[in-house]
């Protein structure tokens, strides 16, 4: 039996795919217009950590505020996925009620270049995950090459930038690289919501979730209907969002182009509460593909669901395509993940997350940030608890990467999947980006992703477990031997 992809259904059309950059976690509480001071690690002197500043990029908005960071995909850069520019302003003190989007961001105060080249060193020094990259790399060598950069004076900011470009080169990670102002700002500064937005998630003081409006495209949809920086998000459609995830809640904002999206928000930290009509701009790509296979014999039928690539919709679509395929009469499902690049990691977790039990491993997290370990688990039932949709088929090749294989190993090493095809392509590693003060940025590997069966993906890609297609009778006494890893 093969898999062409002809005579496909397209799930509903809602909104543009995007791979947003990889986010960071929060270092050091902020002044809402200044950049944060940090403190060199390891060996600086105490003149050298007074006044280094580094600011962490805070993209869970834009990436659907993830609480670890993504992937970065090793065939797209990161600036090619992002979509139209927003303008990001730091979200201000939840103590304050004033009208916030009157507020004009205080300039960055000037750099030296030699602190500008010791400012990026500081992030590599601070959370590079050398080890996952490169087995030479050490906190010693390291600050020997701190000591070759920096012996000279630097004349101009052009040379500070290509030092700090050959500083990260030497470290020998294709994915730890520099970013100029320009690029920066196209990274960090996009929509992903359809309407010209992006969403903060934000605690309130009794602990409770709360999405704020960090980052608005001027003359946008929504800036055009009276949303303002600042604006908490109630409600989209008469569905109360509170609580929920920044990366649900944008979700749910897309849709076709030209459709329109009620939101009620309140202005300010205490200002009205106002219902707004909000017409999308975006045009809506589904990632999901799928149709109903008859076997050879005829008797059983069979569900093929292919994903291009995963973002925002991709598990709406799948869940969508899975009811379709079951009351159509499928018995099992096979899921094609074939030239899958990856895309957005926590839309890949969610699909991984229909087919596992509550309290079964996605993947684990690991880096030298506390905060990076970290067991990622279901945490609800599976969409079909019928042992019909048991079995599952994963088709991977060489171009399987990414948030794919994750879906992947979660899948066959909770014992609900067996993989087909050839060895995936191993891209396993996390990456944070980080501001530096001149408005200049660098992107560090800073952990990478382990399957639930604690093994590191990064460089060495997932064995499938048949090279071709099996008989359904193989698939069931192969998982009827599959040992599952412990909970959590």
């Amino acid at each position: 039996m093969s898999f062409p992809l002809s005579r496909c259904h397209r799930s509903p059309q809602p909104p543009l795919p995007f791979r947003p950059p990889p986010i960071t976690t929060k270092r050091t509480p902020t002044s809402p217009f200044h950049r944060p001071k940090a403190v060199a690690s390891v060996s600086s002197s105490s003149s050298d950590k007074s006044w280094r500043c580094l600011h962490k990029l805070l993209l869970q908005a834009t990436a659907g505020a993830l609480s670890f960071s993504l992937l970065a995909s090793p065939f797209r850069s990161l600036a090619e996925a992002a979509g139209p520019p927003a303008v990001q302003i730091p979200p201000p003190p939840s103590e304050l009620c004033h009208d916030w989007a009157e507020e004009e961001e205080v300039p960055p105060e000037s750099i030296t270049n030699e602190a500008l080249v010791e400012e990026a060193w500081d992030v590599v020094n601070e959370s590079f995950l050398g080890d996952a990259v490169s087995r030479s790399w050490s906190p010693e060598k390291w600050l020997k090459k701190k000591q070759d950069f920096l012996h000279k004076s630097i004349q101009t900011r052009s040379r500070a930038h290509n030092v700090i470009q050959k500083m990260l080169a030497s470290l020998g990670d294709p994915y730890t690289r520099f970013l100029s102002p320009s690029e920066f700002s196209k990274m960090s500064k996009y929509d992903v919501t359809g309407i010209g937005i992006n969403l903060r998630e934000v605690p309130d003081d009794n602990g409770a979730v709360k999405l704020k409006v960090l980052g608005i495209i001027l003359d946008g949809p929504a800036h055009s209907a009276g949303v303002r920086q600042g604006d908490e998000l109630l409600s989209v459609n008469g569905v109360n969002v509170r609580g929920r995830s920044a990366f649900d809640v944008s979700s749910m904002l897309q849709g076709p182009k030209e459709t329109f999206v009620t939101i009620e928000v309140k202005h300010g930290n205490c200002g009205p509460i106002q219902s707004i009509k909000v017409q999308r701009q975006l045009v809506a790509r589904t990632p999901v593909f799928y149709r109903l296979e008859k076997m050879e014999n005829g008797d059983v039928s069979v569900g093929y669901i292919h994903i291009k690539e995963f973002n925002a919709l991709a598990k709406r679509d799948l869940v969508i395509a899975l009811k379709h395929l079951l009351d159509s009469g499928a018995s099992y499902v096979v899921l094609d993940l074939r030239d899958n690049l990856g895309g957005l990691v926590q839309a890949g977790i969610e699909v991984a997350k229909l087919f596992l039990k509550k309290g079964e491993t996605v993947t684990y997290t690991v880096g030298r940030d506390p905060h990076i370990q970290k067991s990622i688990v279901a945490d609800a039932a599976p969409f079909a608890t019928t042992p019909l949709i048991f079995v599952v088929q994963v088709l991977v090749n060489k171009r399987t990467a990414s948030a794919s294989e994750i879906v992947a190993t979660a899948l066959h090493d909770n014992c609900k999947a067996v993989l087909v095809g050839e060895r995936t392509y191993g891209k396993g590693l996390i990456q944070s980006v980080f501001e530096l003060h001149d408005g200049s940025g660098v992107v560090v590997t800073i952990g990478k992703y382990v399957t639930p069966n604690h093994m590191d993906i990064n460089g060495n890609g997932v064995e499938p477990d048949f090279p071709r297609l099996p008989a359904l009778s193989e698939v069931r006494n192969y998982l009827s031997h599959c040992q599952t890893p412990l909970m959590g």
